[in-house]
């Protein structure tokens, strides 16, 4: 959520920034309804503080005027004070109103884009800032080849679940389990504490990262509550990890702090139909190492550099050429202000496919969640800045395997830091 000093102060940079992310007129005027409702809301504070002093001067007057017998003046006090305290109780049900549509609004409002951030209208606007391995020349489409090792079976997944799910078996089912296990690993070398959280959250949760109310539709919801709330399956780590320190100030001394944590995602790709039918590109159901920073504002950057570098390091280790792009305004998210996108190399496709976002929230989440820090010397508290990033997802990442490791003969070669996870296998041959 954007600070709305920011929209009361400067609605002009609000609205620069919607303009960057090629918002629609109907957002746009949001910062006008909301610059009013902050207005009409800071000057019915105003009053209301205005008439609780006046009731609070007044008030110890009436027992010294009936002391000196002015029971008169008294009751005509009395009823100034009254007044008072009535003004002040229609004034609170006003804040609470205007306060009510205010947070609203604020809550469908992207985040401010990150002066850094490329121009941009989609993904078509995002720029290639490094590139990384020699492309393979084209071959065939991962579902072919996990067909023909006889060891994916989509149909059987269909009768289970439906479409958008699949089956591994064997040494394709143990291949994704070792890469989540070689994620996890370095990112637990790389600095990072590793937690086990749940799968299942209240739409609290949900909102304080960012994910309601905008994107309601891409979640499952479950239809048993979860402490008395709506609930949800989480479409990512993230949403669970960035809460751990809701409601929290942390200590100054302990950031960054960072997390990893491996967790299955569920999201309804509701907004996806027909694109990437085959395969295991896009499921609604995956394996996924989740990367999660808390830094100080003005670490934020050089965070989102370094958590970046991490996600690369995987795809190095695994020889798997990919490409880093800076999304553009349009494409960097609506919780985001500045990112970067991994997009691995499939043979099958021709083409780069995406296989990590990286993005810095600055206060976008911590000010939902109301997560802080205590400088050293100050009183005040200060907002985290938040950022994570896909380390990565296991699915993908089999994916790229699949096409870029594939032999002439049918077998597929184990990546050299994936066969100590893999029982020292060196290579999948087809089932006989």
């Amino acid at each position: 959520m954007i600070d709305p000093n920011l929209v009361a102060q400067n609605p002009d940079a609000v609205r620069e920034s919607l303009r960057r992310r090629n918002a629609s007129e109907e957002m746009l005027g949001m910062v006008e309804r909301l610059v009013e409702l902050i207005s009409q809301r800071r000057a019915a504070q105003t009053e209301r503080d205005e008439n609780l002093s006046r009731r609070n001067k007044l008030s110890p007057q009436i027992g010294a005027l009936l002391k000196q017998g002015r029971a008169v003046d008294a009751e005509a006090l009395k009823g100034e004070v009254k007044l008072a305290s009535d003004r002040a109780a229609a004034l609170d049900a006003q804040i609470a109103s205007l306060q009510e549509e205010e947070t609203r609004l604020l809550l469908w409002l992207p985040n401010q884009v990150h002066p850094d951030t490329p121009d941009g209208a989609d993904e078509h606007g995002n720029v290639v800032v490094r590139r990384w391995g020699s492309p393979r020349p084209g071959g065939r489409p991962h579902d072919e080849i996990a067909a023909s090792l006889g060891m994916y079976d989509p149909e059987r997944a269909a009768k289970l679940s439906g479409s958008r799910f699949y089956v591994l078996t064997d040494a394709l089912a143990r291949m994704e389990r070792a890469l989540v296990a070689l994620f996890a690993d370095m990112a637990e070398a790389g600095g990072y504490r590793e937690v086990l959280v749940p799968y299942m959250v209240t739409a609290e949760s949900m909102a304080g990262t960012g994910q309601l109310p905008k994107f309601e539709e891409d979640l499952f919801k479950l239809t048993a509550e979860l402490s008395g709330q709506p609930a949800y399956l989480i479409p990512t780590a993230e949403v669970p990890v960035t809460n751990l320190h809701r409601d929290e100030i942390l200590d100054e001394a302990q950031l960054p702090l960072r997390y990893f944590a491996f967790t299955p995602c569920f999201r309804s790709e509701a907004g996806s139909a027909g694109r990437d039918t085959r395969g295991i590109i896009r499921v609604h159901q995956f394996h996924k190492v989740e990367l999660v920073w808390f830094t100080r504002p003005e670490e934020g950057v050089a965070a989102l550099d370094t958590l970046t570098g991490h996600a690369q390091t995987v795809l190095e280790r695994l020889e798997l050429p990919y490409q880093t792009v800076a999304r553009c305004a349009g494409d960097v998210g609506n919780g985001g202000a500045k990112g970067f996108d991994l997009e691995v190399w499939l043979p099958g496709q021709s083409a780069y496919r995406e296989i990590s976002s990286c993005t810095l929230f600055t206060d976008f989440q911590s000010r939902r969640l109301k997560t802080r820090f205590k400088r050293e010397g100050e009183k005040k508290t200060t907002l985290v800045h938040t950022l994570n990033g896909s380390g990565l997802a296991a699915g993908r990442t089999l994916v790229a395997i699949l096409e870029n490791y594939a032999q002439d003969d049918g077998s597929v070669v184990v990546p050299v830091a994936l066969r100590p996870y893999m029982g020292g296998l060196a290579r999948i041959v087809p089932r006989s």
